[in-house]
């Protein structure tokens, strides 16, 4: 990845709240057959120090399970808030005309060597994790119990757990650090007139980059 020096995170608390916010992965590994990705949300474990682990499942018949290289890095890539970042939201445009369009996007890529978990009793504790975190704003949230124990029994054995030890996590957070002040400010209030989530959303994080600089 491409990391100019404005553009790069390596706060570890803001690496981990990206990926805690979106949590499905690409996860890209090396088959005989060459690059393979897979789409999987990822758990965070905050140990070991200092980048953590990452967990998950996949199903038994995914062919990622039976050829996987020990010895070669899978990456995981967490892609967070993007927009479209047209000239008119510059108040530099009017003024001189020099700008032209960019994307704007915050992304973490972890590395680290998979490993194929199959024990019944890590899956389970995961999956009870995984959807205490994402049924937590529910008003009736579902739980694993929820379900009959056969049925749960069931669903365990067609799954195989993944996990793996982050062993280097680069962050990009490209939020217009390269604009001037007077540019930062019109693309916040732009964004913020526009009715998409995303555009929300990046206004919100050019602000909080352009107060808090890394």
């Amino acid at each position: 990845m491409y990391l100019p020096r404005h553009f790069e995170e390596t706060r570890v608390d803001i690496l981990h709240e990206l990926i805690r916010a979106h949590p499905l992965a690409t996860l890209v590994t090396l088959s005989s057959d060459g690059l393979n990705a897979n789409h999987i949300p990822l758990h965070l474990v905050e140990s070991p120090s200092p980048f953590g682990t990452l967990q998950g499942h996949v199903a038994r018949a995914n062919p990622l399970l039976a050829d996987l290289p020990c010895d070669i890095e899978t990456l995981a890539v967490f892609q967070g808030a993007d927009h479209y970042m047209s000239p008119s939201l510059y108040a530099t445009k009017a003024e001189t005309g020099k700008v032209v369009p960019t994307w704007n996007y915050a992304v973490v890529h972890a590395y680290g060597y998979l490993r194929v978990v199959d024990d019944k009793a890590w899956l389970r504790a995961l999956l009870e994790r995984l959807t205490a975190h994402h049924e937590a704003a529910s008003p009736q949230p579902w739980s694993v119990s929820d379900a009959p124990a056969d049925y749960i029994d069931l669903q365990l054995k067609a799954i195989v757990g993944v996990e793996m030890v982050i062993t280097r996590c680069l962050g990009k957070m490209k939020l217009s650090q390269n604009q001037p002040a007077r540019n930062q400010a019109s693309i916040v209030a732009g964004m913020r007139a526009d009715d998409a989530p995303s555009a929300r959303a990046m206004a919100a994080l050019v602000q909080a980059r352009a107060q808090k600089p890394a």
